[in-house]
């Protein structure tokens, strides 16, 4: 389906972000890795390259700008100018409530989560206006539709400021043939969850929505015909955790 396309995936060293690159690679697209960690994205290459697909790997802080402009110009070096952008990069602090918060550490959540998405879009864009075709796709988070406690206000704030960019980007590129799909996933048995203040069992992480769930319906979004665009997709347990103890007390009344 994505013969011939190239596709750029952030955060491409493990959970969500491996398992988009592996299902992309399977759709036919060339796939390009970038993450800070380049240990974690030859395991994902290798993953790709076993499979019969191509990966390149263009290592990258995409919080910083230049960073983010030279891992660009590697990848349209190598592979040409990226198709789909999946801004998948993220980050979350085991500190993260006001109570605890340090200003290193929002700074840290603010960059990941929301001036790393900008800058790689920034740099996809031009490439994309040219060619009159493109996909951008952000995985926000559930946290970017409501206040929910345990992802902290920082990381809520900056996945607000995501999805928000998703839909103006809709908004004014969209008559360049561009689309812009905000994925929203619920809890995500993935390793930041290692992040969070009280431990995740592995029973848990089990009812979760697993990476490969997401990976799908990038592919589906990314795959949809020029003219159709899934401009946001929210994607939770069936059992989801936010909602499990009222929902009990509400089974149980007699």
């Amino acid at each position: 389906m994505l013969t011939g396309k190239v596709a750029w995936i952030t955060g491409a060293g493990s959970g969500i972000g491996r398992a988009v690159a592996v299902h992309l690679a399977r759709a036919g697209a060339a796939v390009a890795l970038t993450g800070r960690r380049v240990d974690a994205l030859e395991e994902t290459a290798v993953l790709i390259r076993e499979a019969g697909g191509t990966a390149l790997i263009a290592p990258a802080d995409v919080s910083n700008a230049q960073a983010v402009v030279l891992a660009h110009a590697m990848i349209v070096d190598a592979l040409g100018d990226p198709h789909i952008l999946v801004n998948n990069a993220g980050w979350n602090e085991r500190y993260r409530h006001w109570r605890e918060l340090t200003p290193e550490a929002a700074e840290r959540l603010v960059d990941i989560n929301l001036t790393a998405p900008i800058l790689c879009t920034l740099a996809a864009l031009p490439a994309m206006r040219r060619r009159h075709d493109g996909v951008l796709v952000h995985i926000a988070s559930v946290s970017a539709t409501g206040v929910f406690l345990p992802s902290g206000p920082v990381y809520t704030a900056a996945k607000f400021g995501a999805r928000a960019m998703s839909h103006t980007l809709n908004a004014e590129e969209g008559i360049h043939g561009i689309r812009s799909i905000c994925i929203n996933p619920g809890e995500v048995a993935t390793p930041i969850l290692d992040k969070r203040p009280v431990p995740v069992t592995a029973e848990q992480r089990a009812i979760m929505v697993q990476p490969d769930d997401v990976a799908a319906a990038v592919v589906f979004a990314c795959t949809q015909p020029k003219h159709v665009c899934i401009a946001e997709l929210t994607i939770t347990p069936t059992d989801n955790n936010f909602y499990r103890a009222d929902a009990h007390a509400i089974a149980n009344r007699t």
